[in-house]
């Protein structure tokens, strides 16, 4: 923590085998000069209009990475190719001359404007050229560049050189190698002259896993744990000692009795950045998985685990137990439930709360005061997991989950096995939901997460919409009308929730409401219903057209599943039963549906909260794998045909196999016939 770097363990860790640097400004302000005085250490006599790609070797700077220098021409023939290098680049390095004033009011009126358009995401440092030619009346290089770096926050840092006399020639890509391998963007916010957020977790995060007492602050042992896992030294005593001074003297709240605080560690880290010396923060970081965007390493969370489209990830029971022992500790008033600022808490040593946002910012019920329940907790890591399991089990480690993957997480079996054997192992559901617009689909969603079917909560660009109990009956409408479209329900949803079955064991659920738009797209990709264990089709039951949908919707995924292999249990919901309902709907869902060999349409009402078990119902469905599955007409077809085929199949081998048991008869009787002969 005193600062003893080795730059070059710390640009290993960066995972950068070399670093390219291209080199760009006006014609005339000394491009091609700055490399040749690089890289031969004298200023040329005869300058070739561009230079070759320059290579310097990894010994030639501390960190010990290669650098490529890139030379470029600025004519408007060999604009495209400018452009590319710039775009392949590493870092670009934007020269001026310091005794052509034009030239440095191009940076901000052309080049840097330029480089914004080309949406470069890469450092750029300054360079002002020349500098023995310089008028010394000019104002100082601070002056000058401190309104550009002020528009211009890609600018890492302004150097001025000289190549004719060899001043700070090394020094202009030694910053740039700098910026590569130790960027000061992602760690450190120029204007506010503070730690940016993501840093400030993920070093909170490194803090609480050295404080191995857990008394909130880093003891000298625990100091010099640190030093020695990040450096590959220890501190002396003193060198302890005058760290804790340091910080106290600046921040008294930075060291207590027990040692150095979470605040004083955040504090010697923006010191340390402020004096430049990023590298220190950068070993610090990369020493416990983190890459240049502040997030664990890709290989630290890759998923080792190959499955089959129809095979989901579930979190183990460790897992649970894991997450309800974090739940208790950040449930800090005890009331059974985490509010906001408590989520927040929990996930601050992560980069960012992974809950904040669709679509899991809605997904689980809450209680008057926005409090997460535990049971929504442990759907929203259920929601997760079977989403995006390596965002799931980076997220666990961030929030201090010890263990590896494989420990992590249970691999269903594939669902195809399932209904071969009848039965499923599974503990996580997910059910599509399809119908038209305004059928009742988001009702039912919404009513699984426990809130009052008449109070529709929708949200879109985080405008929050209430349609009260008038708006509710006027868009329920009259039998045969079209869908309505005042309802923003064009967006994909997911509600999550534990359901309780008649044996008293609890299953997770999760509902994914498939827009009507979206359908088409869906399943134009084969493997689409493959991680769906049981699909319901809502229809308005008062709303023929409703109807109509839900069966053409109904009909097509039974058609992909009898097609691809991925056949789902299905299940058709009469929506609005406090309706008036529409005869000819009501008779044809049922007619649809015994000829599809499902169970009859189940009526529910959300708004008298008569909903008719239909989560149990809907579990239930999804624990018979082989059973509800709808057949098509050319299902049907496809199956009396292999039927007919295999009974054919049956007799010819039955034939053969009598044919055979002849042949070798005959061949007895004719064997023992000469034999007695």
């Amino acid at each position: 923590m005193a600062g003893a770097t080795s730059p070059a363990a710390s640009a290993n860790l960066a995972g950068k085998s070399g670093v390219r640097v291209v080199v760009i400004g006006d014609p005339g302000t000394g491009k091609s000069s700055l490399v040749v005085a690089l890289a031969t250490e004298q200023f040329p006599e005869n300058v070739p209009r561009v230079m070759p790609p320059t290579r310097l070797p990894a010994d030639y700077f501390p960190d010990r990475v290669p650098i490529t220098i890139i030379d470029t021409s600025s004519s408007p023939e060999q604009k495209p190719k400018l452009i590319a290098e710039c775009q392949a680049a590493d870092a670009v390095v934007l020269t001026y001359a310091c005794d052509r004033p034009a030239t440095l009011e191009r940076l901000s009126s052309f080049w840097l404007p330029e480089l914004r358009r080309l949406q470069l995401k890469t450092p750029v440092i300054v360079v002002g050229c020349k500098l023995d030619l310089r008028d010394e009346q000019q104002v100082s290089l601070e002056q000058v560049m401190a309104p550009i770096m002020q528009s211009f926050r890609e600018i890492e840092t302004c150097i001025e050189c000289s190549a004719l006399r060899q001043i700070q020639v090394p020094e202009v890509f030694y910053y740039a190698q700098k910026a590569v391998l130790h960027p000061t963007a992602p760690l450190f916010d120029q204007e506010a002259q503070s730690l940016k957020p993501r840093c400030v977790r993920a070093l909170k995060r490194i803090f609480i896993l050295c404080d191995n007492d857990k008394d909130g602050a880093l003891s000298d042992v625990e100091l010099n744990d640190f030093q020695v896992r990040c450096f590959s030294a220890p501190l002396q005593h003193t060198e302890i000692s005058g760290v804790k001074r340091v910080v106290q003297e600046k921040l008294p709240e930075g060291v207590n009795d027990n040692g150095l605080t979470l605040t004083g560690f955040l504090f010697l880290h923006a010191l340390f950045i402020e004096k430049g010396r990023l590298e220190t923060t950068w070993t610090v970081l990369r020493k416990f998985g983190y890459d240049n965007d502040i997030k664990l390493r890709d290989d630290l969370i890759a998923m080792p685990i190959k499955r089959a489209p129809d095979q989901t990830l579930e979190l183990t029971s460790e897992v649970v137990d894991f997450l309800r022992g974090i739940f208790n500790m950040f449930d800090i008033d005890n009331d059974g439930a985490l509010l906001p600022s408590e989520l927040e808490e929990l996930f601050s040593t992560a980069p960012e709360n992974p809950w904040s946002s669709d679509p899991y910012k809605d997904s689980a019920e809450k209680n008057v005061l926005g409090g997460l329940s535990l049971e929504g907790f442990l759907s929203k890591w259920a929601l997760m997991t079977l989403r995006d399991p390596a965002n799931s089990y980076a997220n666990l480690v961030y929030v201090g989950y010890p263990g590896e993957f494989s420990s992590a997480f249970t691999v269903t079996r594939k669902r195809r096995v399932d209904r071969k054997k009848q039965q499923t192992l599974r503990n996580v559901f997910q059910c599509y939901v399809f119908g038209a617009r305004g059928s009742g689909k988001t009702s039912l969603l919404q009513s699984f997460i426990g809130r009052c079917a008449l109070h529709f909560l929708f949200y879109r660009t985080e405008i929050l919409v209430i349609f009260f109990h008038l708006v509710f009956d006027s868009l329920s409408g009259p039998c045969n009308r079209q869908p309505s479209d005042a309802l923003p329900s064009n967006s994909e949803r997911f509600a999550t929730n534990s359901v309780e079955l008649p044996d008293g064991t609890r299953k997770t659920l999760i509902l994914r409401e498939i827009p009507e738009g979206d359908v088409r797209s869906l399943l134009s990709d084969r493997e689409s219903l493959a991680p769906c264990d049981v699909a319901v089709f809502f229809y308005d039951s008062c709303d023929e057209y409703s109807w109509q949908r839900a069966r053409d919707l109904l009909v097509q995924v039974a058609t992909h599943g009898e097609n691809t292999g991925y056949e789902v249990p299905c299940l058709i919901v009469a929506a609005k039963d406090d309706l008036d309902q529409c005869a000819q709907a009501l008779q044809e869902s049922t007619r649809v549906s015994q000829d599809m060999g499902i169970e009859t349409p189940i009526p529910i009402s959300v708004k008298l909260r008569d909903l008719n078990n239909i989560f149990c119902r809907i579990v239930h469905v999804a624990q018979q794998p082989h059973l509800s599955i709808p057949e098509t007409e050319a299902g049907k077809t496809r199956r009396q045909y292999r039927q007919l085929l295999n009974r054919s199949l049956m007799v010819v081998s039955v034939g053969a196999a009598v044919a055979v048991v002849g042949i070798a008869a005959y061949r007895v009787y004719a064997a023992r016939k000469n034999s007695s002969s």
